[in-house]
């Protein structure tokens, strides 16, 4: 079995075959949110280019302790993990936030202020003729009943359980849009579910439980009956998007999330037949604040940069069983 970090290795290469990323030669990188899911992968990303002799400069900012496989990401591309900076950088990519429900509605304060203040604070940091890429989510549209595009905004208020991460989300955007109207090239990324090897044990996002469960357990028991639906995007796909709407994006916010569109029981039955565990699964029951249905259009990022060949549920249900297997040192199936 490959270790944990060659897993994120081989997904970054994958990445950098498929995008252009000249405009990156002889910059300054800050990134936020260096040891999440995201983060991880954009610094998986970074180190291989500086070993192909692409000459960048990284820093690299986190709240929360960094994973082995992080740091040894790090110290293979020489990125030095800082809880604080306050430089500026020729690309700026705030990936930081609260992306586990759990976390952020426990911690609604902090979250608002993450995805507001802080993202002012880093604006005012940018270059001139710097890029500034914001990594909202899919969740500002939340209570939309159609397909999602850049034009639509959801209609839940401010009273919403999670309502601390969908207007902290929204607010971010209008920042970023009155600075763009300044002349800055600030972009904002409405990602959707992405998951894939980078998470921590533990991780209380659904996709990881349901894996730990099966892992562990060797069963997984659902506690609502999961019949809404999801698109279900793996993080090299995202990865790819996000890469191309930061360094070659020309409208100012971009759904990234295109891929498997499942129901939440369906991805969950996949899981308990690559693990070959039993799955028990309730007939009613749903999970609070959380929308039934959420899809977004894809056309904008598609006709600018191409259709994606997105990897599939299954594949990447399996390279994240892989990941999970190595977190929990349980081989099962």
């Amino acid at each position: 079995m490959r270790s944990n970090s060659e897993i994120i290795f081989d997904d970054a290469a994958r990445v950098i075959e498929a995008i252009d990323f000249s405009p990156l030669d002889g910059a300054t990188v800050f990134l936020t949110g260096s040891t999440g899911l995201l983060g991880t992968h954009f610094l998986a990303t970074l180190c291989l280019l500086k070993e192909k002799g692409m000459h960048i400069g990284v820093l690299a900012e986190h709240r929360s302790t960094s994973a082995d496989y992080t740091r040894e990401i790090a110290r293979r591309g020489n990125i030095l993990l800082l809880p604080r900076i306050n430089k500026g950088a020729d690309v700026v990519i705030h990936a930081a936030g609260y992306a586990q429900p759990l976390l952020f509605t426990s911690n609604p304060a902090a979250t608002i202020e993450l995805n507001t203040l802080t993202t002012q604070e880093l604006l005012k940091t940018l270059w001139p003729k710097g890029k500034f890429l914001f990594v909202s989510s899919s969740e500002v549209y939340s209570g939309l009943q159609k397909t999602a595009q850049e034009t639509d905004i959801g209609t839940t208020t401010p009273y919403h359980p999670r309502a601390c991460y969908i207007e902290g989300k929204r607010c971010g955007e209008a920042i970023c849009d009155a600075y763009r109207q300044a002349g800055v090239h600030a972009t904002s990324a409405r990602l959707s579910l992405t998951y894939g090897p980078g998470t921590r044990k533990h991780d209380k996002r659904a996709m990881s439980a349901f894996i730990e469960r099966a892992l562990t357990l060797g069963k997984i028991e659902m506690e609502y009956a999961g019949k809404e639906s999801r698109t279900y995007c793996y993080i090299q796909d995202a990865m790819k998007m996000l890469w191309r709407v930061v360094l070659h994006g020309t409208q100012p916010v971009y759904n990234v999330g295109g891929g498997p569109f499942v129901r939440t029981v369906d991805m969950v039955k996949c899981i308990g037949e690559i693990t070959g565990v039993e799955v028990i699964a309730p007939s009613a029951g749903e999970m609070a604040g959380a929308p039934d249905t959420l899809r977004m259009d894809m056309s904008r990022i598609e006709n600018e940069f191409g259709d994606n060949d997105y990897v599939s549920l299954e594949d990447g249900l399996r390279r994240t069983i892989d990941w999970q297997r190595g977190l929990y040192a349980t081989v099962q199936g």
